[in-house]
């Protein structure tokens, strides 16, 4: 069995070492998607630890997405109103552990990354149609 962790450890390691900036913005998407998933089953479950340390996982991707956005683009502040307007319902719900808070954020972060992948496949698209 440990065997075959490290061999998924090693490959997911290799997976975000090998990936395009557009590659790792995606994987963090998904994080945050996943970790604001466990956090509202645990709220289900009334796992108020679980709940608070999935929510502050979602809320630190969030963070990244800040720190990173490239302000030489206009649509760079618009990204970051939204994205500061999740942390403070990240916040919130932490706050509160309400469940339905975290659903909205689940949607604007499934949003979000669905039109992140649609960008990168226009981008792809693109650079074959140059080639």
């Amino acid at each position: 069995m440990a065997v075959a962790q490290n061999a998924y450890a090693q490959y997911n390691n290799n997976k975000v070492l090998t990936a395009t900036p557009a590659e790792l913005t995606l994987m963090l998407y998904d994080g945050a998607i996943k970790f604001c998933n466990i956090a509202i089953m645990a709220i289900e479950q009334k796992d108020v630890e679980k709940a608070y340390v999935n929510i502050m996982k979602t809320k630190n991707i969030i963070t990244e997405f800040i720190i990173t956005l490239d302000h030489k683009y206009p649509v760079a502040k618009d990204f970051e109103n939204v994205y500061n307007y999740l942390k403070q319902r990240l916040h919130e719900a932490n706050m509160t552990k309400d469940k339905e808070i975290l659903e909205e954020v689940l949607g604007h972060l499934r949003t979000m990354r669905d039109t992140w992948k649609q960008v990168m496949e226009l981008n792809r698209t693109q650079q074959a149609k140059a080639e």
